[in-house]
C-alpha cells in the first residue's frame, strides 16, 4: 500500500534541478522515476545521483547501507510510458510555456487519474502550464531551489483550480524529505522570488543614484543588516542573465507596479556578457572562480582637525554615544548649529539635504549618521552634496574614534541600511495584504530560501512598524516616487501599535 513516506515519484528532466529532485526523493526513501527526452541525460543523471551518495559514504555523512537503500530507489526510464504507475509527477524540464504544457496535457493520458502532476517552473503561472489539462484540479507547483538536497524549502503553489487534497498530498510527500514547504498562491514569482525583489532592486537603485558603490552597498548589508551577501554579490551567484529576466517578468506580470521597477544599468551589462561567477566578471571579478575584492575598500580613519566643534541634533537616536566618542577623539560639543565646525545629524528616510532643510543648518558643515542597526555595528556617513572635505574627516575622525569600521556614501534618503530594509518589510507586508502566503510561511520561506538573517516581517518587528512607516514616508517624501508607498497591511499595524508576526496583526 502506498503511503506519504513510501510513492512512487516521477521526475521528468534530468537537468541540475531534476537530478537534484531525484537525490532528495530517493534518499528520503521514496521510489524515484525519472525520465528525459534524451537517454544519455538520463545515465548522466543516474551517474551524478549514484556519485553524490558514494561520496556521502566516504565524508562518513551516510553509512554504506543507508546509500545503497537509497540508490535501490532510483529507477531510469527510457520512454514516458514507464511513470505510468506513479503517485506524484514533478515536472524539471525547459522553462518554456509551450513545451510545459504539451508535456501536462501528454502526462495526462500517461499516468492514472488519481496522480498529482507538478511543476517546478520559477516564472511561470501554474493556471498558463495546466491551460490545455482535462484535470486542471490535480496540477500544482512543486518549486524547489538549487541546490535541491541543500536548500531545506519547498514552494507548493495553488492555482485558482487546484483541489485542497493536492496541495495537502504534495505538502505530506515534503514533510518526508525534512525540507520546509511553504504555501503560495499562483502569483508572479510566487513567494521567494516575490519576495526577493527588495533586495535587489532597492540595491540597484541606490547604485543608479550613485549614492554608493556596489560594494559599498553589499558590505553594509553584510556588516550593518547582518546579512549572508549584499544584493550584487547574490546577483553574480545566481546569474545576471537569469536574474534579470525574472526582474522584468514580475515587473510586467505584476502590471508595472513601481515596487518591482527593473533597472537600466541591467541590459547593458546583460548585453557585455557580465552574469558573474559563471562568466568569470559581473559586479566582481573571479579568476579562478575565487570573488577579487574591490582594492581600497576599506576607510582609513582621518585625524581631527585643531579646535573641531561639534553639535548635535537633540533628536538624534544615539545623542550619548556621539557626544562620548566626540569627546574621545578631542572635539569641543557645542550647544548651537552657529558654534560648531561638524554638524552631525540621524535623520530616518529622508537625505542630508532634507534634513538640512527642515532644521535650517548648513549642508557644508553638515554629516548624518545612520542609527541603523547601532553604533555597535558599521557605522555608516552620508554627506549632502556641499558637505566640505574637512567637515567630512572630522566626522570620520569621531566615528572612527573608537577603531570601529565605516562606511561614507553621497545623500541617500535612507541611507543604504534603512531603505533596504524598509522595501524588504513592505514588499513581505504587501504579499501578506494579497494573501499570498501565511506570515510565518512567508518569513520561513524568505529566511531558508534567501538567506536573510530574519523574514521580512520579523524584521519589520525588530525595527518597529511605526519605524518602518516612517523611513518609507520620508523616502516616498523626499523622491516622489510611488514604490516606497507604505503597504495598507503595514500601516494599519502601525497605526494600532500591532506587531507584523503575532496575534490579531498577523491575520489578513
Amino acid at each position: 500500500m502506498t503511503t506519504e513516506s513510501n510513492q512512487t515519484i516521477a521526475v521528468i528532466g534530468a537537468g541540475a534541478m531534476g537530478r537534484g529532485i531525484v537525490q532528495l526523493f530517493a534518499q528520503s526513501g521514496h521510489r524515484v522515476k525519472f525520465y528525459d527526452t534524451s537517454e544519455a541525460a538520463v545515465a548522466a543523471a543516474h551517474a551524478f545521483v549514484t556519485d553524490m551518495f558514494d561520496s556521502k559514504v566516504d565524508k562518513g555523512r551516510v553509512s554504506r547501507e543507508e546509500a545503497d537503500q537509497a540508490l535501490a530507489n532510483l529507477v531510469p526510464c527510457t520512454q514516458l510510458g514507464d511513470i505510468a504507475d506513479c503517485d506524484i509527477v514533478v515536472e524539471a524540464v525547459l522553462e518554456d510555456l509551450e513545451v510545459k504544457r504539451g508535456l501536462f496535457a501528454e502526462l495526462e493520458t500517461v499516468v492514472s487519474p488519481s496522480a498529482v502532476i507538478a511543476s517546478n517552473t520559477s516564472s511561470l503561472l501554474i493556471a498558463d502550464i495546466a491551460a490545455r489539462c482535462k484535470h486542471p484540479e490535480r496540477v500544482a507547483g512543486l518549486h524547489f531551489f538549487n541546490p535541491v538536497p541543500v536548500m531545506r524549502v519547498v514552494e507548493i503553489i495553488s492555482s485558482v483550480r487546484t483541489a485542497a487534497v493536492t496541495v495537502d498530498r504534495l505538502k505530506a510527500c515534503i514533510d518526508t524529505t525534512g525540507h520546509r514547504a511553504v504555501l503560495a498562491q499562483d502569483q508572479p514569482g510566487f513567494l521567494i522570488n516575490h519576495a526577493g525583489r527588495g533586495l535587489y532592486t532597492e540595491g540597484l537603485r541606490i547604485l543608479e543614484e550613485r549614492a554608493a558603490s556596489h560594494d559599498q552597498v553589499d558590505l553594509l548589508m553584510r556588516e550593518a543588516a547582518g546579512f549572508r551577501m549584499g544584493p550584487f554579490e547574490l546577483l553574480d551567484l545566481t546569474g545576471l542573465d537569469v536574474s534579470s529576466k525574472v526582474m522584468q517578468s514580475i515587473y510586467d506580470q505584476f502590471q508595472q507596479e513601481p515596487r518591482f521597477r527593473p533597472s537600466s544599468i541591467i541590459p547593458p551589462r546583460v548585453a557585455a556578457g557580465l552574469f558573474g561567477r559563471k562568466t568569470g566578471e559581473g559586479w566582481y571579478q573571479y579568476p579562478d572562480g575565487k570573488k577579487l575584492e574591490p582594492a581600497g575598500a576599506g576607510e582609513t580613519c582621518p585625524t581631527l582637525s585643531d579646535n573641531c566643534s561639534v553639535w548635535i541634533d537633540p533628536e538624534a537616536e544615539d545623542h550619548a554615544e556621539l557626544s562620548a566618542l566626540s569627546q574621545k577623539a578631542g572635539a569641543r560639543l557645542a550647544q548651537s548649529p552657529d558654534d560648531a565646525s561638524l554638524l552631525l545629524v540621524q535623520p530616518w528616510g529622508i537625505d542630508v539635504s532634507q534634513a538640512c532643510a527642515d532644521l535650517d543648518l548648513d549642508a557644508s558643515r553638515c554629516v548624518a549618521v545612520d542609527p541603523l542597526p547601532s553604533l555597535e555595528m558599521r557605522r555608516t556617513l552620508m554627506l549632502s552634496p556641499i558637505t566640505r572635505a574637512q567637515s567630512r574627516d572630522d566626522a570620520a575622525a569621531i566615528l572612527g574614534a573608537d577603531n570601529a569600521p565605516y562606511t561614507i556614501i553621497s545623500d541617500s534618503p535612507g541611507f543604504v541600511v534603512q531603505r533596504m530594509l524598509a522595501t524588504i518589510v513592505n514588499i513581505g507586508t504587501n504579499i501578506a495584504q494579497r494573501g499570498i502566503a501565511s506570515v510565518e510561511d512567508i518569513d520561513d520561506a524568505v529566511r531558508i530560501g534567501l538567506g536573510y538573517p530574519a523574514g521580512p516581517l520579523a524584521l519589520g518587528d525588530s525595527l518597529g512598524p511605526h519605524r518602518v512607516m516612517q523611513i518609507l514616508e520620508g523616502m516616498q517624501r523626499v523622491t516622489g516616487d510611488p514604490r516606497y508607498r507604505p503597504s495598507h497591511w503595514l500601516r494599519r499595524r502601525a497605526q494600532l501599535g500591532e506587531s507584523l508576526t503575532t496575534g490579531e496583526a498577523a491575520r489578513g
